[in-house]
């Protein structure tokens, strides 16, 4: 399908008022209200949201999906903060069960990949004071010496706002020092939710709602591009949700500096809130069917697949997702950690296309900045005319 898809005229004959005037402002381009926003989550059926949210989708990027080839550095998991949510952390009073790398083993880890294609480096991790402004400045500035072509994507508000802090700087200065010793954009970790309502709860202590969207901000000041993130499906309710993503889309209309929106499904497996279930498939394809419809000056909605799993990445497709992460190569522990889908986190260029095919949309590799490296679409693998025998499908009940 080309770009420009056709509206679902259906969803305008609903009987639910509120529905129709929310359809009928998809159609014509219109900005749907907080409360309209709200009102989806109690009223809509997935399949209402779901048919909006791909019609948006498809009207932006027809059948592209995209992906790039990356790979995660995360310097320690030890950290000074308690957020009541993550598995990943360790206290310092623990810090034997993490790691702490050294600038030297950090930059070996860079040069694993000097014979790989990959386009960027995706950079953060835990808080601790040896890790400071220096610190980070010498480790940009040293990866784009040895690599210049590798995208630095690295850390969130909440490293840069403890870093500036404890170097007795305003964020303006010290964005502009990371932009020049090299980072190249920043990656949407670190939201969770911004009202202080629920944010105090789960993850108190580090930097504010108002902090993180003041650093992006400052970043998108200097002409910069940067992410989002939301950590849905805990303690937060549809209203804390849209307070969050209105707050996004207000700071977008300003700088226009937001590339992409990446809800983030909590996980419950070794954190202190183990005892929350965990959101459905359901629910997760509502949230980011929503996302897209709300977020009308975003240009991407991305879904996480080490996260959720591959099954449900490829079913996002269809829910206004149109973008999917990159090959990571088991680089991460962030999620898998926290008992996420996937627990070794790999795929290779070949695996992600097909997975993007397998539904009928079209995969495109991509930079950092969504400039399209290659188009897969019609691309025939070595492999593909070989006869590999019978292969058992597996059944989804």
């Amino acid at each position: 399908m080309t770009i420009g898809s056709i509206f679902p005229e259906e969803l305008l004959k609903t009987k639910d008022q509120t529905l129709h005037k929310i359809a009928l402002k998809v159609k014509e381009n219109k900005r749907i209200s907080f409360d309209e926003g709200v009102y989806l989550f109690e009223n809509a059926t997935l399949g209402f949201v779901g048919s909006l949210a791909n019609y948006i989708r498809e009207q932006k990027h027809g059948n592209k999906t995209y992906f790039n080839r990356n790979f995660h550095l995360e310097p320690t998991n030890v950290c000074l903060y308690t957020c009541t949510f993550c598995s990943y952390s360790r206290l310092i009073k623990k810090r034997e069960e993490g790691w702490e790398y050294s600038m030297e083993d950090m930059m070996d880890i860079i040069k694993k990949y000097d014979d790989e294609p990959v386009t960027e480096v995706h950079i953060v991790g835990g808080v601790l004071p040896q890790y400071d402004f220096e610190f980070y400045k010498n480790l940009f500035s040293n990866i784009k010496k040895h690599r210049p072509d590798l995208h630095v994507k690295a850390l969130t508000p909440v490293e840069y706002h403890y870093i500036f802090k404890k170097a007795k700087i305003s964020y303006a200065e010290g964005m502009a020092a990371m932009k020049e010793a090299g980072l190249e954009s920043m990656p949407g970790g670190g939201a969770e939710i911004f009202h202080p309502e629920i944010r105090d709860q789960i993850a108190g202590g580090k930097c504010s709602g108002q902090e993180w969207l003041d650093i992006h901000e400052e970043w998108h000041k200097l002409g910069m591009r940067s992410n989002a993130t939301m950590l849905y499906g805990h303690i937060e309710n549809y209203g804390h949700r849209i307070d969050h993503l209105e707050k996004l889309r207000s700071l977008q209309d300003k700088h226009q500096g937001f590339q992409t929106f990446i809800p983030l499904k909590f996980r419950n497996k070794g954190n202190q809130m183990s005892d929350v279930k965990e959101s459905t498939v359901v629910e997760d394809l509502r949230m980011y069917a929503i996302s897209r419809i709300y977020l009308d000056n975003f240009d991407h909605i991305k879904a996480y697949w080490p996260m959720i799993g591959r099954d449900t990445a490829q079913m996002s497709l269809g829910f206004g997702v149109d973008d999917i992460d990159g090959t990571i190569d088991d680089t991460t522990k962030i999620y898998t950690m926290a008992g996420s889908e996937e627990q070794n986190p790999a795929l290779s260029t070949k695996e992600l296309s097909k997975l993007i095919k397998n539904v009928n949309r079209e995969p495109i590799e991509r930079d950092t900045l969504y400039n399209v490296i290659q188009d897969y679409t019609n691309h025939v693998w070595e492999d593909d005319g070989q006869y590999k025998g019978y292969v058992s499908l597996p059944v989804n009940n």
